[in-house]
């Protein structure tokens, strides 16, 4: 890669079903030129997660739809190389959501600068970057564990369900987590210290939970939805706590399926259930990292990581994602 140019991946089209290659488009372009108040960001790392996917459509959500023709959206974390802004000085190490390209230009709002001393700067957009705050904030505020609790989780070994599962087991919580091979199951039971795994694809998910969940289910963690969190709900408990985190089986369906029928359990089991975004927990963030921070030194925090060096291999690596062919979280390393 030319230093001197910025590789770009650009929506080329809008994909209908799971995208492919073709709808994205890499191009190169000279890097701007600054102009007073602006910093420019060398990128380093880029994440690539599943709520991407529905920044491709064109429909209302909590935030705008990436347009035809420009970068794809998405954090990432790099070095700032030049800067007229007094918020940010030459070299100092910044996240924020530049998307898929080498280099970015910002006006600096919104950047967040990163702790080397927490963990390695990649894992400011993992386990100690939106990853891991989705799930400590998920689950510890959303759902409120108590020790004895029951807790499932759906899509057990990602980026956020690995880090949901490993804090329940921290305060005291019985940890079930679905995964889509055996080698995901094997990883959440055998190195992150899951209760059980259940591998959805290749088991009767019903009496898989029956069988491991014989009290019935207090938390669940929901990453996925479709026919795993219809098990899952005819199952909870009085005061049960579902957070909606995502809902990845639907978001590459050409046709919607039918929303869930079973929709009583939550009246008659008094249950909660609950969508989040992590970004209304911007206050708490520092709060939050450190503790994250403290765990993984401690031992008590593990995390996998599915890297990938290239910029332009960003688009073949989230359709695989989206695929389930990642375990852990997904990164570019672009430089």
């Amino acid at each position: 890669m030319d230093p001197k140019v910025n590789t770009k991946v650009i929506l080329a089209s809008r994909p209908t079903g799971y995208p492919t290659e073709e709808d994205f488009l890499i191009v190169e372009s000279e890097i701007p030129s600054l102009k007073e108040g602006e910093l420019i960001v060398k990128i380093d790392w880029l994440s690539l997660d599943p709520y991407m996917r529905g920044r491709m459509n064109d429909a209302r959500s909590y935030a705008p739809s990436v347009e035809v023709g420009d970068v794809m959206v998405g954090g990432a974390v790099g070095t700032v190389v030049e800067s007229r802004t007094p918020l940010f000085s030459v070299d100092e190490v910044v996240e924020g959501n530049f998307g898929w390209q080498s280099y970015a230009l910002s006006s600096g709002v919104g950047l967040r600068r990163v702790n080397p001393l927490l963990g390695p700067v990649r894992s400011s957009i993992g386990i100690l970057g939106m990853p891991g705050l989705t799930a400590y904030f998920g689950l510890l505020d959303v759902c409120q564990p108590l020790a004895g609790d029951t807790v499932v989780i759906s899509a057990a070994s990602g980026a956020v369900g690995q880090v949901v599962g490993q804090i329940a087991k921290i305060m005291g919580c019985t940890v079930i987590g679905t995964a889509g091979t055996d080698e995901k199951v094997r990883y959440i039971v055998d190195e992150l210290g899951f209760d059980v795994g259940i591998n959805y694809k290749n088991e009767n998910v019903g009496n898989s939970l029956d069988s491991a969940c014989p009290n019935g289910i207090d938390i669940y963690f929901d990453n996925v939805g479709g026919f795993v969190t219809d098990e899952v709900i005819k199952r909870i408990n009085t005061g049960a706590r579902i957070a909606i985190c995502g809902q990845i089986s639907q978001y590459n369906l050409r046709e919607p399926e039918l929303g869930p029928r079973n929709l009583f359990h939550l009246t008659k089991s008094q249950a909660k259930m609950q969508g989040f975004l992590v970004f209304a927990y911007e206050a708490q963030y520092d709060k939050a990292l450190n503790r994250i921070s403290k765990w993984i030194k401690a031992g008590k925090l593990k995390y996998r990581e599915d890297i990938v060096e290239g910029i332009s291999n960003a688009p073949k690596t989230f359709i695989g994602m989206l695929q389930g062919e990642n375990l852990g979280k997904t990164l570019i390393k672009v430089s």
